[in-house]
């Protein structure tokens, strides 16, 4: 079993900061893909943040400039840090893995449980 264990969201006011944490545990033997997605209330899951296949990281434009996404391979553990905190910015945070798990060859997509960042005006 593989499970995405999220961490680091709270409430903050606009303008600070928050750091999210995501660890992958279980039977992992690669991750291809890990990221971050969110999801406001009466709104779709977007993607914030992630590593692609080939180890490039990609953006939503609204976060361009503001969070940076990164990734201790050793810890199979991803980061958000996320500066410049919006009102709009006000959402669930979930972690997004695609994952080849030990003794298995197929890819499964996972999720985090979400982990809810407030940020007040």
């Amino acid at each position: 079993q593989v499970q995405l264990v999220e961490s680091g969201g709270g409430l903050v006011q606009a303008g600070g900061s928050l750091r999210l944490s995501c660890a992958a545990s279980g039977s992992v033997f690669r991750i291809n893909i890990m990221g971050w997605y969110r999801q406001a209330p009466g709104k779709q899951r977007e993607l914030v943040a992630g590593f692609s296949r080939g180890g490039e990281t990609n953006y939503a434009d609204s976060v361009k400039g503001r969070f940076t996404i990164s990734r201790d391979y050793a810890k199979n553990t991803v980061y958000l840090q996320m500066n410049s905190l919006k009102p709009e910015d006000t959402a669930v945070y979930y972690c997004h893995a695609k994952i080849i798990r030990a003794y298995d060859d197929s890819e499964y997509a996972y999720w985090g449980q979400g982990t809810q960042v407030t940020v007040s005006s």
